[in-house]
């Protein structure tokens, strides 16, 4: 190999390295385990994606106002493994998340815990 290659080749490893890297964070520096919070709301939208799908709700508080959350679930994979189907959500289906950590930015999302839960309008539960 001569040496330009090498640097390009090294120059192409680091950038997909610093790319995964930043693309990853951290839970804690996200989410406050501390304020768990039930979120019952209709399925608006799923994105099934890597490294971590998401599941928005519209959410109706008592006075009638309703927010829109975004709740961060596991990578797909561990969804998988944990009885998800990727159509296991549909748009319009009534579910309610147990046990979700707020977000610290006071914005309308959460995410999952290892104790989270969603519970399907079937009544089947399953982990997030």
């Amino acid at each position: 190999m001569t040496r330009t290659v090498r640097r390009i080749a090294a120059l192409l490893m680091w950038a997909v390295s610093t790319a995964s890297l930043a693309a990853h964070h951290s839970f804690d520096a996200e989410y406050d385990s501390n304020k768990p919070i039930t979120i019952t709301g209709v399925v608006t939208k799923v994105d099934w994606a890597n490294p971590h799908a998401f599941v928005y709700l519209d959410s109706k508080a008592g006075n009638g106002d309703v927010k829109r959350y975004k709740i961060e679930m596991g990578p797909p994979y561990a969804l998988v493994r944990g009885g998800w189907k990727r159509d296991t959500l549909k748009i319009g289906d009534t579910v309610t998340v147990e046990n979700a950590a707020l977000a610290k930015d006071g914005s309308d999302s959460a995410g999952s815990m290892p104790s989270t839960q969603m519970r399907l309008s079937s009544g089947q539960k399953l982990t997030m």
